[in-house]
């Protein structure tokens, strides 16, 4: 390749930075640790091969896993270069380039034009009535069937070979459903999600002319988190660089931690295999974290095993010690983190945003905002189901938004038939044309005489009980206890029982169940704190929380972050709390059952590696866990952690008398300029 040097694309990157940027004598993977610029690297790269290089853009392509760093890389190329330099230039996520793929060449496998995509809830679907077909089959069987497709497909694996390698008979049923459902979407013209990159590659691998079309268009690829391919992806890359191999590839086999998806991160080592003349570059200079953070960071991963060596470092200072904090329970736990986070933000005068929580699954958000909310704290949690998502808290904040306002027509919709009053579709189809045409709302227009000549008697009756049965309550919460009367509508409605009902098993709906208790024990802490005298003041303060979850994808919102250690990977934050580091939590009980701790590490390694300036580590003695008080044992990985470089606090490491006194005193200064 000609290289003109016509500007500077490389101002501002250190050495190694520039050294990926300006190498295109070969293939190149560039070894990124966390918070090394390695979107940066990518971005200037795209530029250089456009302005310098003078290559056109739409002959360069940059892939990527999410739709937000596709968005991120294209906006930062086109703000360097404008919107004419890089027209034709791809950038996209995989399976947004396998679509472009089959859009062009879908009629060579046998589709025709206007084929669909099927996502997860059709695929479930199609599935199940795969199975309804089979009087031998289970129904129930239908998600499992379809995570092994899934799993097949991401391994390069057709329905022919997951037969023959089938080790018991679930697994020779799962093959076979496997080839019922491909013959079945083919006959439907569709592609599901994992065809996207699955079906690419037969493409290629059966039509010469439509890879060499492919291989005509790109002349230069870059691949980001290379370490999160699946073997699927694997191939359709190396198909499309063929032997030229033009390509930077760019990822961290210390940050893979997508292998229940598929991703293997042995693929940067393939790297070597298939490219002899393959170029190095390590990119180490951390320009997120202090050093202690990321000593702690290289001390914990270097217990895995590397085809490639790296050590992150920083100019950035020392830094703060990191916290490992023992707390006697989950509540304790959450209340004290909580409680130092609020103390924190004001003694400091940060931003709530500047505050994440960072946990292993899903399930440990739940009591954190029930202290966030008691504190009035804001937050948003990613990676998870919100508190305020879960269906159970929307029903019953739908039953009280509708007693404090019954012209909620939203919140009315919702709950009328919840649980079901044999209140049915076509009947609430009428009552919204009558409403529209009498511009009230559904709740004003099940009482209006003109609804007689629409409904017939007995859905006028079950609609009129429904609405009358409102009316008393909204009267009674607004003349005595408003707690009182949002307990009795709970039991007057046998949620519970319906709850049970709808629940594919007991322990699930127990613990929906607890989280209308949850809503229920807030409204009453909202009523003795004062924060409303009656149940649509109350109702308005509980709402503010709900949209601010709603709206939680406002990047400028100022709120706590709780998200699992997944949903962190590649953002960052100046205070960060790991919460839950136990034994059987982190790392999980099923990955010391399979001795596969590799990960698990690497997931604490992306933990460490997510904060900025200062790091606490907590854990519990005991924990709640199905209705019993189970002992719990700090993470292994804590003591992986270098000792000069950590501070424990509690149990059998408790603070020394004097850093306490002003750690106490440091907390009731922070409590006051709040009070101030």
């Amino acid at each position: 390749m000609q290289v003109n040097n016509l500007s500077d694309t490389t101002a501002g990157l250190n050495p190694q930075q520039k050294a990926a940027v300006k190498y295109i004598d070969g293939p190149l993977l560039v070894l990124a640790g966390a918070g090394s610029g390695k979107t940066r690297v990518i971005t200037q790269k795209i530029t250089y091969l456009i302005r310098d290089c003078q290559i056109s853009p739409r002959h360069i392509t940059a892939v990527t896993f999410t739709n937000k760093a596709a968005r991120e890389m294209k906006g930062r190329v086109a703000a360097s270069l404008g919107k004419k330099e890089t027209k034709g230039l791809i950038v996209s996520t995989f399976h947004n380039l396998g679509l472009r793929i089959l859009g062009k060449f879908h009629k060579e496998l046998g589709y025709k034009t206007g084929f669909s995509i099927f996502d997860a809830t059709d695929t479930l679907v199609l599935l199940k009535g795969l199975y309804s077909q089979d009087s031998l089959s289970n129904v129930d069987d239908a998600e499992e069937a379809r995570w092994n497709i899934s799993r097949w497909k991401n391994d390069f694996i057709s329905p022919e070979q997951a037969l023959s390698t089938a080790e018991n008979d679930l697994d020779a049923r799962f093959a076979r459903i496997y080839e019922r459902y491909q013959r079945q979407l083919k006959a439907y013209n569709a592609f599901d999600f994992d065809d996207l990159i699955l079906q690419p590659v037969i493409l290629f691998q059966q039509h010469t002319d439509a890879l060499e079309y492919w291989q005509n268009r790109m002349h230069y690829m870059l691949v980001d988190e290379y370490q999160d391919t699946n073997a699927s992806q694997y191939q359709l890359v190396k198909l499309l660089l063929g032997s030229r191999a033009r390509l930077t590839a760019v990822g961290d086999d210390d940050q893979s931690v997508y292998s229940w998806r598929g991703a293997r991160p042995e693929n940067l080592a393939l790297l070597n295999e298939d490219y002899q003349n393959l170029k190095l570059i390590k990119l180490e200079q951390n320009y997120r974290s202090t050093s202690r953070i990321l000593k702690c960071a290289n001390h914990l991963i270097k217990n895995n095993p590397h085809a490639f060596e790296k050590s992150l470092w920083s100019d950035l200072g020392l830094g703060e010690s990191i916290r490992i904090v023992e707390c006697s329970s989950g509540e304790a736990e959450a209340e004290r983190v909580i409680g130092e986070l609020n103390a924190h933000k004001f003694q400091n005068r940060n931003n709530f945003n500047d505050y994440a929580i960072l946990y292993r699954g899903n399930f440990q958000s739940r009591v954190f905002e029930k202290y966030l909310r008691e504190v009035n704290i804001p937050y948003v949690v990613s990676g998870g189901t919100s508190f305020f998502e879960r269906a159970e808290v929307k029903d019953v904040m739908a039953y009280l938004r509708l007693l404090a306002n019954p012209d909620d027509d939203t919140a009315f919709l919702r709950i009328v038939n919840t649980p079901r009053r044999e209140i049915g579709a076509s009947t609430l189809e009428k009552l919204g044309e009558y409403a529209t045409q009498r511009e009230v709302s559904l709740f004003a227009a099940s009482f209006e005489f003109g609804l007689k000549q629409i409904l017939n008697e007995r859905a006028l009756n079950k609609l009129e009980n429904f609405c009358n049965w409102i009316n008393l309550l909204s009267d009674n919460a607004e003349r005595g206890d408003p707690i009182a009367v949002a307990r009795d509508l709970v039991t007057e409605i046998g949620y519970e029982d319906w709850l049970k009902d709808q629940a594919s098993d007991l322990k699930i709906a127990e613990r929906r169940m607890q989280n209308v208790y949850e809503v229920l024990d807030w409204l009453s802490r909202l009523y003795k704190d004062e924060k409303g005298e009656n149940l649509g003041e109350l109702v308005a303060h509980m709402t503010l929380m709900d949209i601010l979850e709603r709206n939680k994808e406002e990047e400028k919102t100022d709120a706590v972050s709780l998200m699992t250690l997944h949903a962190a990977k590649g953002l960052e934050f100046p205070y960060v709390f790991m919460v839950g580091v136990e034994e059987e939590s982190l790392p999980h009980r099923n990955s010391i059952m399979e001795d596969n701790l590799e990960e698990e590490r690497r997931l604490a390694y992306v933990g460490l590696t997510r904060a900025k300036r200062e790091l606490a580590i907590t854990y519990a003695t005991h924990r709640r866990r199905y209705g019993e008080d189970v002992e719990c044992e700090p993470s292994r990985f804590l003591y992986e952690l270098p000792e000069d470089d950590v501070v424990w606090e509690g149990g059998k490491n408790k603070l020394d008398p004097e850093t306490s006194k002003a750690r106490a005193k440091d907390h009731l200064a922070a409590m006051r300029n709040m009070l101030a």
